[in-house]
């Protein structure tokens, strides 16, 4: 990073992808978007983990209080179906033969026990410890109104979607399923934290991100 603040604004995103994180971490300031409308199949409310099966998509079930016109910050979680018992059944089963998955999981099991009402409010606050067990001090602030186009910061809300291939040249670590698969590049940072462990912040650290 160069002498200047560099702040970034971020979409929301549940269990986010390495790249979101590397962004954290090569900020000085970092604002999440409340105000924009909610989009569809992106990682607002979807994460990508490597299953025994490969590339896994989990999704949390949501509610648009005012129709297509919702703002994220009034998403609802759809509590109807058990969906937090099938993530953690699915993140279980994908990492529970990872290096740090027993070292981490007392401390991300009550996310898919306590139940959560609002999106944003559960996406923040899975980041905030997801952040906290990665060793990085950043403050989560939230925007105050929608800007289409916000001055003096990286303004990220729309860069990075699931079927979208990342930009960021990812140096392989071993996977659980390495093995058996390709290397999985951009998956959720959970993957990264289960199979690196402490060394999770000196990998975030090492990436570049596009200009």
């Amino acid at each position: 990073m160069n002498d200047q603040s560099h702040t970034t604004l971020l979409s929301t995103a549940y269990l986010p992808p390495i790249e979101y994180f590397v962004q954290i971490d090569q900020s000085d300031e970092i604002y999440i978007e409340q105000f924009e409308n909610y989009h569809k199949q992106t990682f607002r409310n979807r994460c990508h983990i490597a299953s025994a099966n490969g590339l896994l998509s989990l999704s949390i079930p949501v509610i648009k209080t005012d129709g297509n016109h919702t703002l994220i910050k009034n998403i609802a979680i759809s509590n109807a179906e058990p969906w937090q018992k099938i993530h953690w059944r699915a993140i279980e089963s994908a990492y529970n033969k990872s290096p740090f998955f027993l070292y981490y999981e007392d401390e991300l099991r009550p996310f898919y026990v306590n139940r959560f009402e609002n999106l944003l409010e559960f996406n923040i606050k899975l980041t905030e410890k997801l952040l906290l067990l990665i060793g990085i001090e950043k403050k989560i602030n939230l925007t105050t109104g929608f800007v289409h186009q916000p001055e003096n910061m990286t303004d990220c809300r729309f860069r990075e979607k699931p079927k979208q291939e990342s930009c960021t040249n990812y140096k392989p670590y071993i996977q659980v399923f390495s093995s058996k698969f390709k290397f999985f590049p951009n998956l959720s940072i959970i993957d990264l934290l289960f199979c690196e462990g402490p060394d999770a912040a000196d990998y975030l650290n090492s990436l570049s991100l596009p200009v």
